[in-house]
């Protein structure tokens, strides 16, 4: 099972019944360990080996896991040895220290970037803003690019 914190809490009945009777069962995220349950906790040091959006590390650190499961025993001790093994030598957390922008300066820069890359997309133009260690949070600059492209 892959869940994030508060979909973990929501089935924490099921998950314990589930953890009463499992032979075999990982849930990778959630909240608490559950007795009879293998749990990877989540870690966000893991998001530069894996990739990706901390949204979704879960989904990849549970890739990874079943990468490692040479014996087909999803929660065995090698298994989770060769996990533990993995996980402790890859980079840890990056340090965003980037910085906040108005509504203003954030459609000045989409002005600028699609005058200069027409046809730019998105997701790549927000990817640009934060490699310059900018901040602007996903949605709002989803909402920003419409308005300023003049799409509905």
């Amino acid at each position: 099972m892959v869940l994030s914190e508060v979909y973990a809490k929501a089935m924490e009945v099921d998950l314990r019944s589930l953890g009463a009777v499992a032979s075999e069962a990982l849930l990778v995220g959630g909240v608490d360990e559950i007795p009879g349950i293998r749990r990877v906790a989540s870690n966000a040091g893991l998001r530069l080996a894996l990739g990706g959006t901390l949204t979704s590390l879960n989904v990849r650190m549970a890739a990874s896991w079943l990468q490692r499961c040479e014996d087909s025993q999803l929660t065995s001790q090698a298994t989770s040895s060769a996990w533990h093994e993995w996980a402790s030598a890859v980079p840890k957390p990056e340090q965003l220290n980037r910085q906040p922008m108005t509504d203003v300066e954030v459609i000045t820069f989409i002005r600028q970037e699609t005058g200069a890359q027409p046809g730019i997309s998105r997701t790549r133009l927000l990817r640009i803003l934060r490699d310059s260690g900018r901040a602007c949070e996903q949605s709002r600059f989803a909402s920003l690019f419409k308005r300023t492209m003049g799409e509905p």
